[in-house]
């Protein structure tokens, strides 16, 4: 499918990079890990958003277990005589004193005695003495914490927090005991307040981030897809996704003996086709794109057991997939794969279809399954090589990528879809690796692909993305705007051509005019709303951002799509509430 999505590999056990954890990056490559759901690690190194002065603050990746020895220097908790003159001073050395019995009995295991120092401290320290005070709650929470006291540890965090709102430690230790109570979005809220402050430079908060965006996107997710209506995609992408087979009997044209002879000279009028079969009719309404009818159409068909069953079931259940109904999609593709008597290229092509579906719902040990089951009953047949090649490429197995490939390409030597996918594999295979001659080798794959098909618009897209990653942006745009030539009405194209404006140029409005060009294109493209929201987060317009947000969940093709969206969209609603209690904001462009 040509302007693509950038691809990411990630393998069965959750290696490298879920796409649900891709963010932009202005001014640095694209694909971020951990944390970049954020948007803002593009300012890490650069500076430090607070907390270096908090009491003990964390050092990167430090494990923030311990309580604290000294005083915390935050508004007030100095040493200074107050009215009181020396008998506050006295009370505060008491106090001292008490806290650092409690450390003692802290660091021997000692958790309920190191409770009763910290209580001591507590009611011995001066009223107006906030610093030490936030200490002194802090230390009892993380003694508190030993025990597993979850609510305690939020009750003393929280009463640390009010003495002192920007102390990492206790925000973070909070935003830890709200986890273990499962209360997810005040831990969300928590843990967005430590990473601002931390510069987002510790691994421990932004790791802690990305788990709990993770749960909270799954369990809505899960909720949301349930319950959404079924929304058919564009035209455009609708044709795009017919385009990636060729061995694909239900997307073929009507043949002239299913059509009525008074139509076969009236061109540019609607077809009546010969049979009353719902499928044949399905395939009319496939010819005029009015693809709102095709799955009752095809029921009709099924109901009746007629001629065209397996056609129809597999033509249903390919439009299931494309509105989003993969469980209503998968008992007719069941159907056909057990249809023995069904042409073999039905059987296969449902085997493929249920494999990438698998694969969407993160089971690819069934998806591989289905793959080679399809390669095992039809080894003829070009499309299986092809998905497959792709399935590998997600599960970064690449040199079985490039094996599909070459034998697709062997089946098909006029396949340039193959042809320029195998060059993407071979570019991410040196890349990842950072192997300078392969990138080169791989680079110049694609000059020669683009040469010998120089109307795959796919090919000019993949390179594209390539020369981006070797901050090639001027060739990059080059290869943009020929894919645009062929595909004036492909969407994500300009999406990719925006987001190369704010990482080339920094210009900002031009890449907001790109993507604002394709959702005017493809008012369904999720990507486009998905980017748009991206941007917005990083310009700190919140409200903006969780519209475009909310806009792209409403389309998501998948439950996996819909979580990554929630994601996101809880990011920047944590954001919003953090910069209404703290008045914490991360840097914004």
């Amino acid at each position: 499918m040509a302007a693509s999505k950038p691809v990411e590999a990630a393998g069965p056990g959750g290696g490298g990079l879920a796409r649900w954890q891709v963010a932009l990056a202005v001014g640095a490559p694209l694909l971020l890990g951990a944390g970049a759901v954020f948007l803002w690690s593009r300012q890490r190194g650069r500076r430090g958003a607070g907390g270096r002065g908090d009491a003990g603050g964390p050092k990167r990746n430090s494990e923030r277990k311990t309580p604290e020895g000294r005083a915390s220097p935050a508004p007030g908790g100095g040493h200074q005589e107050g009215p009181g003159g020396r008998r506050d001073m006295n009370s505060l050395d008491r106090a001292q004193a008490a806290k650092n019995k409690g450390n003692k009995y802290f660091k021997a295991g000692k958790y309920e005695q190191a409770i009763q120092c910290y209580t001591e401290a507590i009611s011995l320290c001066p009223a107006e003495k906030n610093g030490d005070l936030a200490t002194f709650y802090q230390n009892r929470a993380a003694a508190f914490e030993q025990l597993q006291k979850w609510k305690e540890v939020v009750q003393d965090c929280t009463k640390a927090v009010e003495l002192n709102p920007k102390y990492v430690k206790a925000l973070f230790r909070r935003a830890k005991a709200y986890e273990k109570l499962d209360n997810k979005k005040e831990c969300l809220e928590d843990v967005t307040a430590v990473c601002i402050l931390e510069g987002f430079q510790n691994q421990q908060s932004m790791l802690l981030a990305d788990k709990v965006l993770k749960l909270l996107g799954k369990e809505k997710a899960k909720e949301k897809y349930k319950n959404r209506e079924p929304l058919m995609p564009s035209p455009q992408f609708i044709k795009s996704y017919f385009s990636s087979f060729t061995d694909d009997i239900i997307s073929q044209p009507m043949l002239e003996g299913e059509k009525s002879d008074e139509d076969k000279d009236k061109e540019g009028e609607a077809l009546e086709v010969r049979e009353h079969s719902g499928y044949l009719k399905a395939k009319q309404y496939m010819e005029e794109e009015n693809y709102d009818k095709i799955i009752s159409e095809c029921s009709k068909e099924i109901d009746t057991q007629g001629k065209y069953l397996a056609e129809a079931l597999l033509l249903r259940a390919t439009f299931y997939l494309l509105i989003g109904s993969a469980n209503a999609a998968k008992p007719d593709l069941d159907k056909v794969i057990s249809l023995k008597e069904a042409n073999v290229k039905l059987r296969a092509n449902a085997l493929i279809k249920r494999g990438s579906m698998y694969m969407q719902q993160q089971q690819p040990l069934l998806s591989t399954q289905d793959f080679n089951t399809a390669a095992d009953i039809d080894p003829q047949n070009a499309d299986v090589y092809h998905h497959r090649g792709q399935l590998k490429i997600l599960l970064d197995q690449v040199e079985e990528a490039v094996a599909d490939f070459d034998e697709c390409i062997r089946l098909r030597p006029e396949s340039a879809l193959a042809q320029a996918q195998k060059c993407f594999a071979l570019y991410r295979q040196a890349y990842t690796g950072n192997n300078s001659s392969q990138i080169q080798a791989a680079m110049k794959g694609f000059e020669e692909v683009i040469k010998k098909f120089p109307k795959c618009a796919e090919g000019y897209a993949l390179y594209a993305q390539a020369l981006t990653d070797q901050q090639q942006f001027g060739k990059a745009d080059e290869m943009y705007d020929r894919c645009i030539d062929l595909e004036p009405d492909n969407a994500t194209t300009y999406v990719h051509k925006g987001l190369l404006q704010l990482q080339w140029k920094q210009d900002l409005d031009k890449g907001l005019e790109l993507i604002s060009k394709a959702i005017e294109i493809d008012n369904k493209c999720d990507f486009a709303y998905e980017t748009m929201g991206t941007i917005e987060v990083q310009r700190g317009n919140m409200e903006k951002a969780i519209d475009m947000f909310n806009k792209a969940i409403n389309l998501a093709k998948s439950e996996m799509e819909m979580a990554h969206l929630y994601s996101l969209c809880d990011a920047a609603h944590a954001q919003t509430e953090v910069a209404k209690k703290y008045g914490l904001k991360p840097p914004t462009l």
